[in-house]
């Protein structure tokens, strides 16, 4: 079956299991990465209001496909346009943590005891601090997903 990217309601109950979250197909937007029709990533985007968007990340594994980790910014920055990106995750979810840091996403702020783990802390990445909209991961891909 191969590799590709999947768009809608499977890639986001798939990011809403595993990030103990719900998915609302009429308020978001979902994208997810399969291997052999099997889901391996995935991300949830909602509360999109022009300038930002709140996305959830899931991955199973320990790596990502350049291909998916490019389409998981390109959707937001170059399709939808926005300006901030914004990851909320619980202060016990270390793994998610330290995938945010990674991605280039820093702590903008948290809120204290608003998460079942601790606090609450939103991590953001703006535009222009993205590296995965050019150079290797940009070269290599045109879209994402198709263009309003």
């Amino acid at each position: 079956m191969g590799r590709g990217l999947i768009h809608g309601e499977e890639a986001g109950i798939w990011v809403a299991q595993r990030v103990k979250g719900a998915y609302f197909a009429a308020r978001s937007s979902a994208l997810g990465y399969a291997i052999d029709g099997e889901i391996t990533a995935g991300v949830i985007y909602e509360n999109y209001n022009a300038a930002s968007v709140v996305a959830h990340i899931a991955v199973e594994g320990k790596r990502m496909s350049p291909y998916f980790v490019w389409a998981i910014f390109d959707y937001p920055f170059r399709v939808c346009g926005v300006a901030k990106i914004i990851c909320p995750v619980g202060e016990g979810n270390t793994a998610s943590r330290s995938l945010a840091g990674r991605m280039g996403f820093h702590e903008e702020c948290r809120l204290a005891g608003a998460h079942p783990d601790g606090d609450l802390i939103f991590y953001t990445l703006a535009r222009q601090d993205c590296r995965f909209l050019g150079g290797r991961y940009g070269q290599k891909f045109t879209i994402s997903a198709p263009r309003a």
